[in-house]
């Protein structure tokens, strides 16, 4: 089932799964260590940049290439279908988790810019990295998932 929107899947998935995993092992337990205006100045930084556009090719491509590669699959082997489904499922998951859950907050810090910073990191932290944690496991089976069917 090998083929260019395959070889794209695993690229974005790869790159997305390591972006997630970056943020989750790196930048938030960096970020957790400062102080409450630090933490919430840095995060809503961090949030006006992280939608530019090569961002948006790997989100986006997360979900179309593994959608592409299972439309023009054609009669290929049955198990290879179901692992990218699996994959593009998992992908599905992580986006709604990101965009019911992650982005709400992300406004929501936003819009508290200029109030208090701890009550504003209070409401954010702790519920952003647990969605993050989850989402970042789900990114990270998508990608398994890909690469299982590229060996």
């Amino acid at each position: 089932m090998f083929s260019p929107f395959m070889m794209a899947a695993v690229i974005t998935a790869g790159l997305y799964a390591g972006f997630m995993l970056t943020f989750l092992i790196a930048i938030m337990p960096g970020l957790g260590a400062l102080p409450d205006d630090m933490f919430t100045a840095t995060m809503r930084r961090f949030n006006e940049k992280v939608p530019g556009p090569v961002f948006l090719v790997v989100f986006l491509g997360v979900v179309a290439f593994p959608a592409a590669a299972l439309l023009t699959s054609g009669g290929r082997d049955g198990g290879e279908r179901l692992l990218v489904a699996g994959a593009l499922a998992c992908a599905v998951v992580s986006h709604l988790i990101t965009i019911a859950g992650n982005i709400p907050l992300n406004n929501a810090l936003a819009a508290s810019e200029g109030g208090d910073d701890r009550a504003a990191r209070a409401a954010f932290e702790p519920r952003w990295n647990r969605l993050h944690r989850i989402r970042t496991l789900v990114t990270i089976a998508s990608f398994a998932l890909l690469a299982a069917v590229a060996l």
